[in-house]
Parts: C-alpha cells; structure tokens; sequence
C-alpha cells in the first residue's frame, strides 16, 4: 500500500476512537474510571476503549500486520516479543493519559507501522487542535498534509527538554550537573505526542528520554527524523521498536545539535 494511501486510511480509524472514546471522556472521567497501574502510569477507561476501535480499524487495513497496543501488552507481555514481526502496528491510545486524567492536556494518539523492527510510518494526532502530523519511512514528514522541515529555536543556549522521570538517582545527578548547564530546560509535557512535534517545530531543540516504549516513542522518531532532524540512541545507532527495552534516547531539531548533545553525554 503507497503511503498516500495508507495514511488517508489510517487517519478516519484515529478520528473514530477519538470521537467515540476519547473526547467523550475528556474532563468527564469518574474516580473508578481512572486506574493506577503503578510506576507512576495510569490508564483510564478511554484509553481502553480506544485501544479496542484502533486495533479493529488498523486490522481491517493490514490483516496481516501483528497488533501491539499499550494496554494489551500491558495485560500480556508476551505481546512485546511480537515488535519484531514482518508487519506490526503498534498504538498508543491515548499517550499523555496522567495529563487527561487530570483534565488537561496535551494528550494524543499515537500509531506506528513497522516492518522487522523498523518503523516505517508513524501519525500522531492531536484531539485539543485537530493537529495531525504524520510520516511514512522515505517519504518524508507532514503536518495536516503540508511538507514539514524541521527547524532550531535558533535560542542560545539552546532549549532542552529532559524527562528525569524513569532515570535513576545517578543519572539524574549526572544530567543536572553535566548537560544542564549548557542548555535552557524546559518543562516536559510528559507527552511523547507533544514532545517530537516540538522539537520539528523548533519550539524546543533537544529533548532526552530514558524510556524508550515502541508505543511512545515509534512514530515520534520516524516522523523527526524525515523531518530532517534526528533522533537516535546515544551512540548513534537507529531507534528500533523490538530494541524498545533498551534505556535513552535522543531527539534533536537538526543533527548539529544532536552530536552536541550525544558528545557531551559520552563525558559522563
């Protein structure tokens, strides 16, 4: 299926599983509607819901195509070993869930293609303003269908957003004193489908993250990355979602600011 074509289909799946149970739900969720499940994640009754009508969408486009979503692997893990599969999509249903939890956003879904390991399309859409940003592996990255290159704040120095939140004490010792200086932090939005747009924007320049779950991370990636910026693991390698256990990962608004960033990380 051409990439055109793919995205024109997968885009009413998106829509349907907001309309149908997100938005429904969004400032709306009662207490035994909205679960810990430890970690410091929750998950609520939409993202549920809205797991089940993307996987049912995304199923009749690629039958062939392994479905692993955020809720489902969380009940069966075994569904992880599964990343690998010729044909995987991989959802994220509502990515930012402590943010629509507490009514507010930024919160969105998250939907990625991959081919052995590989991402090869990634869409990620905003329900708060309709913003829908999209890629497919080659063919470059979109917004609401208009080509999108990614751009620097040009600020200096230049604006970071670093999520501490799953490192360890060590590590986040080591970020404030040995990469914070040399940038302006930022808030994160704890919202990977806010964060790499951010970064394509020129709104922030880098950004860190320890974790590194093929749902949060899949399309993000692929879309920053035919962007024209870059994002990658430390070292350089590519970001592969059946490598998705592995910690840290880097997303930068251009590859400049990438090696700056991954050199200094090196030192520490």
């Amino acid at each position: 299926m051409i990439a055109d074509a793919l995205t024109r289909a997968v885009y009413p799946v998106i829509l349907d599983a907001v309309e149908r149970a997100i938005m429904p739900r969004f400032q709306t969720l009662q207490a035994g509607e909205i679960i810990d499940k430890g970690g410091n994640e929750l998950v609520t009754v939409a993202d549920r819901e809205a797991e089940v009508i993307l996987a049912e969408g995304l199923a009749r486009i690629l039958p062939e195509a392994t479905i692993v979503g955020e809720e489902a692997a969380s009940a069966d893990p075994a569904l992880l070993d599964r990343l690998g599969d010729d044909l995987c999509w991989i959802i994220d249903p509502v990515d930012g869930t402590n943010n629509f939890a507490a009514g507010r956003g930024p919160f969105g879904v998250l939907v990625a293609l991959s081919e052995g390991g590989e991402t090869v399309g990634g869409w990620i859409y905003d329900p708060l303003s309709d913003r829908f940003c999209h890629a497919t592996r080659g063919g470059g990255a979109f917004m609401m269908g208009d080509p999108l290159k990614a751009q620097q704040s040009n600020h200096n120095p230049p604006i970071a957003a670093i999520s501490l939140v799953f490192m360890d004490p060590g590590k986040r010792e080591a970020m404030r004193e040995h990469i914070a200086p040399h940038y302006q932090l930022v808030d994160i939005p704890r919202c990977a489908a806010e964060q790499y747009p951010r970064i394509a924007f020129g709104i922030n320049d880098v950004s860190i993250f320890e974790r590194t779950l093929a749902w949060d991370h899949a399309a993000g990636v692929l879309f920053l990355n035919e962007a024209g910026g870059k994002a990658a693991r430390a070292d350089g390698r590519p970001y592969r979602v059946d490598e998705a256990h592995l910690p840290g990962l880097i997303g930068a608004a251009s590859p400049a600011l990438f090696d700056q960033l991954a050199a200094r990380l090196a030192e520490i």
